[in-house]
């Protein structure tokens, strides 16, 4: 058996500072929840759509579920939704009428104007 020490490792996410600061803030507002969750469901004008929840306890996290932790913030990915967004980049956009995570896909070959519906 050959072990390789020194094959680059993808960064299954990249969560800005904001998006964190953001996520924490949430998390403190509603504090009897674990953490933040991304979750790819069927659906959208462009195939499928994500949706953003909170995760009630440990409990509610798999086995082979993507955790993130930080000093007071928890992010989520069940195991089947990150077949469609690992490597994805986390940003929290903070604009005149509205703020939301935005979400850079690089796996999405297809979405719509609305940036919730995406196409792989």
């Amino acid at each position: 058996m050959t072990i390789i020490t020194n094959m680059p490792t993808q960064k299954l996410f990249e969560i800005t500072d904001k998006a964190k600061e953001q996520m924490s803030r949430m998390l403190k507002k509603h504090n009897d929840k674990y953490a933040i969750t991304l979750v790819v469901n069927g659906g959208g004008c462009a195939g499928f759509k994500y949706e953003w929840k909170f995760v009630e306890s440990i409990q509610d996290v798999g086995k082979e579920d993507y955790l993130e932790e930080w000093q007071d913030g928890r992010f989520v990915v069940d195991e089947v939704s990150m077949l469609y967004v690992a490597g994805t980049k986390i940003v929290w956009k903070e604009e005149v009428f509205g703020s939301q995570f935005e979400v850079s896909n690089p796996n999405s070959t297809a979405s719509c104007g609305c940036g919730e519906s995406f196409g792989v």
